[in-house]
C-alpha cells in the first residue's frame, strides 16, 4: 500500500514542480515584454521563485522515497 502512495507522491510532486514553473517562466516572459528595463529584476525574481518550486518538489519526491522503503 506503501508503493501507491509513494508513486503518488512523487508523480504528484513533479507534476506539481512542471505547471508551476511553465507559469513562472511564461508570467516572467509577459512582464518582460510589457517591461523591459525591469528585465534583470524580473529574471532575478522568476529563479528565486523556481529555485523554491524544485525545492518543494524535491521534498515531495524525499517523502515518497521515505514511504516506499517501508
Amino acid at each position: 500500500m506503501y508503493g501507491i502512495g509513494a508513486g503518488l507522491a512523487a508523480g504528484l510532486a513533479a507534476l506539481g514542480a512542471g505547471v508551476g514553473i511553465g507559469l513562472i517562466g511564461g508570467n516572467a516572459a509577459s512582464a518582460i515584454a510589457r517591461q523591459p528595463e525591469a528585465e534583470n529584476k524580473i529574471r532575478a525574481t522568476m529563479l528565486l521563485t523556481a529555485v523554491l518550486v524544485e525545492g518543494v518538489a524535491l521534498f515531495g519526491e524525499v517523502i515518497g522515497f521515505l514511504l516506499s522503503n517501508k
